[in-house]
């Protein structure tokens, strides 16, 4: 059990808001709404330069911005983390296209890159509504095979759970999974979560700063629910977990994100669990995207 006299808790007020990004910030929205899609306009932003098609959906009175490049399905849906939009795929996406023949579908949760600002606390069925809206919008109801990143683990593992039959396989990269958020780690971090809250309440608002500041409201209980989630055991997962963590510089943490993963692929038949070496949690896509692209392939194999 940590403890506050364990180094984890001394480096408190040296913990960065990379930190809280990397593992907790995700989009936060308005109660579900009926959702309807904008016609389709051609790519002209630099946050798709995967793309070929971009999709304006408009869902709970906000728009959520989707990018697509046609093929076949399965359909590979990119879920980039927390602060990061759709351009964090911008190399990856055109890899993963030309090489598997599939769709790709890149986007930016509420609040990330082109899509809508919103307010109020982050809750992850907003941004599982979100994503069931965009995916509706194309036609993409089923061989979905999900690639989310940090956060996005968290959507993933709501969305697999809401929409039986939707997704085919997954590769979690360096994500959140539920393992990870046990009681030990919601109490050690309880202290540097109101920290961060105090101290980002004092600096000018901003969106990067409301969005980890939406995420902070009932982050312990919120993660406690998504604690008790576990996947669905007909639904192929490789979890890929960089070998920094996103505590590079908290050893304790670091092991309890490790430990986390492992029980996660250890927990179903259908799983694999895959440690990338000399990566980092936000780098990972970029330092080591031939084992991404191996693991997408992989999945795509056992359901294709």
């Amino acid at each position: 059990m940590l403890k506050q006299s364990s180094p984890l808790h001394r480096k408190a007020i040296a913990l960065s808001s990379a930190v809280f990004v990397a593992v907790s910030l995700a989009a936060c929205s308005a109660p579900p709404a009926a959702s309807s899609p904008t016609p389709s306009t051609p790519v002209s932003s630099a946050s798709a330069p995967a793309a070929s098609e971009t999709r304006k959906v408009m869902n709970a009175e906000h728009e959520v911005v989707f990018h697509v490049v046609d093929g076949k399905l399965p359909a590979l849906v990119l879920d980039a983390g927390g602060g990061l939009s759709s351009s964090y795929w911008k190399d990856l996406a055109p890899r993963l296209a030309k090489a598997t023949g599939s769709k790709v579908i890149t986007y930016d949760r509420a609040g990330e890159g082109e899509s809508g600002e919103v307010s109020g606390p982050w809750r992850v069925e907003n941004a599982v509504s979100d994503l069931e809206a965009g995916l509706t919008a194309l036609g993409v109801t089923k061989d979905v095979v999900l690639v989310s990143h940090s956060i996005a683990g968290e959507v993933a593992t709501n969305f697999v759970n809401k929409n039986p039959g939707w997704v085919s396989g997954a590769v979690l990269v360096d994500a959140n999974v539920p393992d990870f958020f046990s009681e030990e780690m919601l109490t050690a971090f309880a202290p540097l979560v109101e920290q961060q809250r105090t101290a980002l309440v004092a600096q000018p608002s901003t969106k990067k700063n409301r969005q980890l500041l939406a995420v902070m409201v009932d982050y312990a209980p919120v993660h406690r629910v998504f604690h008790k989630l576990s996947w669905p055991q007909d639904v192929p997962v490789t979890t890929i977990v960089a070998s920094e963590t996103p505590f590079a510089d908290f050893p304790e943490a670091a092991k309890l994100w490790r430990d986390g993963h492992a029980r996660f692929a250890q927990a179903g038949p259908n799983r694999k669990h895959v440690v990338a070496e000399n990566t980092s949690h936000e780098g990972i896509v970029t330092e080591r995207p031939d084992l991404i692209a191996d693991a997408v392939d992989d999945v795509l194999k056992t359901v294709r």
